[in-house]
C-alpha cells in the first residue's frame, strides 16, 4: 500500500517554520541543506514521514493573503496533522502568537485550524 511519505512547501525562513513544527509537534529535523534555485531545505517530521519548507535565494517571495490557496488552482489548502492531546497543542499554538480559529466536533473527532507566520493554514484533528 502507498502511504504519504512527504510535502514541500515555500516558507519565508525554513529554520523558523521547522522550529515550530517540532515545538508545536514533537517532531525532529530529518535533514537541512541547499535546494533548487540557490535556495535552503529543512525536512522536519518524523521517521516515517516529514514536511520539506523551503526557501528559495530571494527570501522577500510573494506573500499569499490567508485562504487565498482555496481560489487558486494548485494551491495548498492546508496540512493536517494529528495529535493526542487536542487542548494542550491548541495552548501550544497562542502560546506562539497564533490564533486558532474554525474549530469543530465532529465525527469521528475535533479540530481547529491556525495559519502560520507565512499564512499556511495548518488543521490541528483529534481522533481521541
Amino acid at each position: 500500500m502507498a502511504h504519504l511519505e512527504h510535502v514541500n512547501i515555500t516558507v519565508s525562513d525554513p529554520r523558523r517554520t521547522a522550529q515550530m513544527l517540532s515545538d508545536l509537534f514533537g517532531w525532529h529535523t530529518r535533514w537541512e541543506g541547499a535546494a533548487k534555485a540557490a535556495g535552503f531545505t529543512v525536512h522536519v517530521g518524523t521517521d516515517n514521514s516529514y514536511v520539506a519548507v523551503y526557501s528559495g535565494a530571494d527570501p522577500a517571495q510573494t506573500v499569499p493573503k490567508a485562504d487565498a490557496s482555496y481560489e487558486t488552482r494548485g494551491g495548498l489548502n492546508h496540512i493536517g496533522v494529528v495529535v493526542d492531546d487536542l487542548d494542550a497543542v491548541e495552548a501550544k499554538v497562542r502560546a506562539l502568537g497564533f490564533e486558532p480559529h474554525s474549530h469543530a466536533d465532529y465525527e469521528p473527532g475535533r479540530r481547529f485550524y491556525f495559519h502560520d507566520a507565512d499564512q499556511v493554514e495548518i488543521e490541528v484533528i483529534s481522533y481521541a
